[in-house]
């Protein structure tokens, strides 16, 4: 039977295991050992107590090599995520280089597309010259073309110049008489208002531009077509041939001085107005004409026309030299002209005198030098640097209101008014409508 031992000091649950062990085995040997139980239990105790250090040792340094793994570890995630980084970065840097490269690709290819389309707008530039060239004569015929075209199916006008500019007046309702100049063997056609007073009624004298006719200027500014509503008369003349078969007007002198041959149509205007007063009696005269029959307008002013009142110029001046006006008496003038007219440029044209017409100059004032002459003739004031007072919506041809009209502000002799009305971008025939007609009428009719 096993000896009963003395109560050891506690010790942990592993090492009284162990101690338990020894014990047994001990207990169960018997014979002379059990004397010595107590020394081997000591020894063993100890040793187990060794043995318990050695463990804690072990889990010590395993709890410190479990720290390490762990900081091992986050610094291999952060390594990770460094590498990660760097690679993304250098995937980044290729895609940046491609995209560098397609960039300048592209920037190439749109430097090469900005000069194909600067070649192109230089081309169209070019064309749109030449259009505007063809538009300048194209332009007067527009409307007659649409008459054409809209008419109970005409295919082009009948009859002569003088059948189709009354029929033309006598769609506006007004009277349409026949004026005969007893000179020249030929007929005007003049068309009065249903209400008209005799003596105050004005008589508005409308002249067409070179190869143009009464009836085609009439259908490009429609003015008969005002007769009845604004209560003035209008009287529609055509020049005479030249060797082409283009009807024209003589604005120079030419005609009348030595050695010098031309039609005088001075002479020619003054009696055709002189036989529409015996038609009826009218109040002030008032001349518009477009382009060489602008020429002619400021002509007749030169030479003053019994009665005129005022002088509207469309893409028309005078000629440089200038001493066929010298005493002319001053009258209101309404010059209008586009800045894009390649016929009759509004800076004017100069140029060496011909010599085969006997040296005489043949070039022709800008538009503002005429504002000038004018100006001048009646002391008006015209400002160094002048603000238009409108901007006019007129030209269909130009986007947006195009007309910038600048007018003499002071100084002017009684009853006279100078204005220029610019065409940004306008031609030389632009597309006027009746917004053109309507502002034209009311500056001529407020000349009173």
């Amino acid at each position: 039977m096993c000896l009963s031992l003395r109560a050891p000091r506690p010790v942990p649950a592993r090492t009284a295991l162990c101690v338990l062990l020894a014990a047994v085995l001990l207990a169960c040997t018997g014979g002379d050992e059990d004397l010595d139980s107590d020394q081997r239990l000591l020894e063993l105790e100890a040793r187990s107590s060794s043995l318990e250090e050695s463990v804690r040792a072990l889990a010590d340094e395993n709890a410190d090599l479990k720290g390490e793994i762990a900081v091992l570890r986050q610094a291999q995630a952060g390594l990770v995520e460094v590498q990660e980084a760097a690679e993304a970065a250098r995937k980044h840097q290729e895609e940046v280089s491609d995209v560098e490269e397609g960039q300048e690709g592209q920037l190439a290819a749109l430097e090469e597309g900005q000069v194909r389309t600067g070649e192109r707008l230089d081309d169209m530039d070019a064309r749109l010259r030449e259009l505007e060239e063809v538009a300048s004569i194209v332009g007067p015929l527009l409307p007659i073309v649409k008459q054409w075209t809209t008419g109970k199916g005409a295919s082009q006008p009948e009859g002569s110049v003088l059948e189709r500019t009354v029929r033309l007046a006598d769609d506006s309702g007004g009277q349409v008489h026949h004026v005969d100049h007893p000179q020249r063997k030929d007929r005007a056609v003049l068309v009065t208002p249903l209400e008209f007073v005799d003596g105050e009624t004005p008589l508005v004298v409308s002249l067409h531009g070179y190869g143009g006719n009464s009836a085609d200027h009439a259908a490009y500014v429609p003015l008969h077509q005002r007769v009845n509503i604004d209560r003035f008369a209008l009287l529609l003349p055509n020049g005479t041939l030249d060797s082409q078969g283009n009807r024209f007007w003589n604005p120079t002198d030419r005609c009348c001085e030595s050695g010098k041959t031309g039609e005088d149509d001075v002479a020619y205007l003054t009696g055709l107005v002189e036989e529409a007063r015996k038609v009826r009696e009218f109040g002030p005269v008032y001349l518009f004409g477009y382009s060489n029959g602008g020429f002619m307008s400021y002509h007749m002013a030169c030479k003053g026309l019994p009665g005129l009142r005022a002088v509207a110029s469309l893409a028309g001046t005078s000629y440089v030299e200038d001493s066929s006006c010298d005493g002319a008496p001053p009258v209101s003038v309404l010059h209008v002209h586009g800045t894009s007219d390649s016929v009759i440029l509004f800076e004017g044209a100069r140029s060496e005198p011909d010599p085969k017409v006997d040296g005489d100059p043949a070039f022709y004032a800008g538009a503002e030098e005429m504002v000038t002459r004018w100006r001048r003739r009646a002391g008006c004031d015209w400002p160094e640097r002048p603000q238009p007072y409108a901007t006019l919506d007129l030209d269909q041809y130009v986007p947006g209101p195009e007309t910038q009209a600048f007018r003499a502000e002071s100084g002017c002799a009684e009853g006279i008014d100078i204005e220029l009305w610019m065409g940004a971008g306008s031609g030389h025939s632009p597309g006027y409508g009746d917004d053109f007609v309507d502002a034209l009428v009311g500056w001529l009719l407020s000349q009173e």
